[in-house]
């Protein structure tokens, strides 16, 4: 009997004991659980710190000398003309080709070819044509030209007018040609430019590490992107309007060939 009680008296020992490291344990525990625990049950996953890139543009241009400065902005004065000429030649072709629908439906049915001028836009190239016409026919009799038979002096008239048109609609499409050709090359020239300078101020500070060169040479990459961005739109916008000026040239053609039949037809002027 004093056996039993004695390892009964132990067992007790034992339970409060056991008991006691419980109580402390759990709220440590749970204060633990409870930081990572979302209310799904699950555990969140450790707070990363989004790192800011030190270098982009605004590092360029700040870290950038005299060459690197002076490229950028020969890339930004592309970029602008670039837009400038095809939002200009986009709406100059409108109006012609509006002028020409205008020019088609009153010029022909007016009852004398005077007439029919007065009825167009003065600034139309169709009313320039049309002017042209008339004066070729009233200053060739009575004049040096006059040994010119009319339909030749007529024609020459006509064609020097249409010539002059087409080079004016043909205007500005050189600089986008220019600028589709040649940017990348300025974009490429400041991304060797770039990395020259990068690749030195590494070998004087002798840290040759990933970090050292990577960022330097990706920020000397912007400019190779830049140029790319310039010239894209730029051989785009000549492809299509190069294609619309064909349609205006046309017309203009058509109106002028027309003219000259009439002309030559004895119409009343």
């Amino acid at each position: 009997m004093s056996f039993l009680k004695s390892l009964m008296a132990r067992g007790a020992a034992l339970s409060m004991a056991a008991a006691v490291a419980l109580s402390v344990a759990l709220p440590a525990f749970a204060d633990d659980t409870a930081a990572g625990a979302v209310p799904g049950g699950g555990v969140t996953a450790p707070a990363t710190t989004q790192v800011e890139n030190p270098y982009g543009l605004d590092a360029l241009w700040a870290g950038g000398d005299f060459v690197a400065r002076g490229t950028l902005i020969i890339l930004v004065i592309m970029s602008v003309s670039t837009w400038y000429v095809m939002i200009t030649k986009l709406v100059e072709q409108t109006l012609l080709l509006n002028k020409a629908k205008a020019a088609n439906g009153s010029f022909w049915k007016a009852k004398s070819l005077k007439e029919g001028a007065k009825g167009l836009n003065p600034k139309s190239p169709f009313f320039f044509l049309a002017s042209s016409g008339l004066e070729a026919v009233e200053h060739h009799e009575g004049s040096l030209v006059e040994k010119i038979d009319l339909n030749t002096w007529v024609g020459l008239s006509i064609t020097r007018a249409v010539e002059q048109i087409v080079s004016r609609l043909q205007g500005g499409l050189a600089v986008l040609a220019t600028v589709g050709s040649t940017a990348p090359f300025v974009g490429l020239f400041g991304t060797v430019w770039g990395i020259y300078h990068a690749l030195t101020a590494i070998g004087i500070a002798g840290q040759a590490s990933i970090d050292k060169v990577a960022g330097p040479v990706g920020e000397a990459l912007i400019m190779t992107a830049f140029g790319l961005f310039v010239a894209v739109p730029a051989v785009l916008g000549y492809n299509w309007l190069v294609r619309r000026n064909k349609l205006c040239v046309e017309q203009v053609r058509t109106f002028s060939a027309d003219l000259h039949n009439v002309l030559l037809a004895g119409t009343s002027l």
